[in-house]
């Protein structure tokens, strides 16, 4: 090219940028944008969403993002600052819980929560039998028994002198043959334990009985009317920073072992895979309209985040830079050149 051509192709370049800088700014950049919006959104009603993406994609997305990547050490730090932050703000103090969650909102969630009647007759058959509850009942029926045979019965009662009367006949009868009170002690426990089944079951079909849809109704309401005045930092009493920050760590630990287990892919791939099963073959309008993704709720994010963004860029330079970058190789061409000396 020569220096003739490379002075019109310098110049060209110069007016080309100004040209874009001048369009990218103002009432000129909003209306390229929204512009752009209109061809792209009626690209969606044609378009489908298997032609821009598969199922493997998303998942490998998936993979590299969220289940491989490396997260730096200093986020659970960073969270557990912010989780302290909320805990600690005067916000905490000043909101009651009725503000975040409404009566008739509690309200919803019980009625659904009560449709799960198969799920509580589960619960309450696998707690009557844990070992522990058993051992549980066990041990009140023991003591109650005992109890009841040398202090609280109605002769004890109405006579006096009859208990005191009876702790000194058990007290000379352990005297006279020892190991008598063991004795007692382990037959009664072993007929508690043949009998056990049965006050097991029967406190299962007393709960059944007893925990009716009207009973839970009524006992959570009442809890619920009693909690919804307090404010949050009130039913946060007890928890410190040093407690939540914990809670924060364990937390985000458990999220960096649960993202590793095939539980974890299994599940992403059967949401994945039924996006696709039911969006695949429609347009992505579909989608978008289904999601609530529609052009003015785009064209509001762009003009709040997106223009300022540019304005940022073109203050410090780089929307500059980026256009020379960008145009500079095309004008400095053979085939400019070649055009500029056809026109010489």
């Amino acid at each position: 090219m020569t220096k003739a051509n490379t002075d019109i192709a310098s110049a060209l370049l110069e007016q080309h940028v100004k040209h874009e800088l001048a369009a990218l700014k103002g009432a000129k950049l909003k209306k390229f944008v929204a512009n752009e919006l209109d061809e792209l959104f009626a690209l969606t009603e044609s378009v489908t969403l298997n032609r821009v993406s598969s199922v493997e994609q998303v998942m490998a997305v998936i993979q590299r993002i969220v289940i491989d990547m490396e997260l730096d050490a200093g986020l659970p730090e960073l969270a557990a600052d912010m989780a302290t932050e909320v805990l600690n703000s005067a916000v905490q103090a000043e909101t009651p819980l009725k503000d975040i969650i409404s009566r008739e909102q509690a309200t919803a969630f019980l009625e659904e929560a009560l449709e799960l009647r198969q799920q509580r007759e589960q619960i309450i058959r696998e707690v009557m039998a844990h070992p522990v509850y058993q051992e549980l009942v066990s041990n009140v029926v023991y003591h109650g028994l005992v109890n009841y045979l040398y202090e609280d019965n109605l002769i004890t009662k109405a006579v006096p002198g009859v208990g005191s009367m009876m702790k000194f006949g058990k007290r000379m009868a352990n005297k006279a043959v020892p190991g008598l009170d063991e004795t007692f002690e382990r037959r009664l426990k072993a007929w508690l334990s043949d009998s056990l089944p049965g006050l097991i079951t029967r406190s299962e079909q007393f709960l059944h009985k007893a925990l009716t849809d009207d009973e839970l109704r009524d006992s959570v309401m009442a809890a619920w009317i009693s909690l919804e005045e307090r404010s949050l930092a009130d039913l946060n009493d007890g928890l410190g920073d040093v407690q939540l920050q914990e809670f924060v760590v364990l937390g985000y630990e458990f999220w960096l072992t649960f993202r590793q287990t095939p539980y974890f892919r299994a599940c992403a791939l059967a949401v994945v895979e039924h996006l696709f099963a039911r969006y695949g073959d429609q347009p992505l309008g579909v989608l978008l309209q289904d999601i609530g993704v529609t052009r003015a709720l785009v064209m509001s994010e762009i003009e709040a985040h997106g223009l300022p963004l540019v304005d940022v860029l073109r203050d410090e330079g780089y929307l500059e830079a980026l256009l020379r970058r960008r145009l500079q190789p095309f004008y400095k061409s053979a085939a400019v050149g070649k055009i500029l000396s056809q026109q010489g």
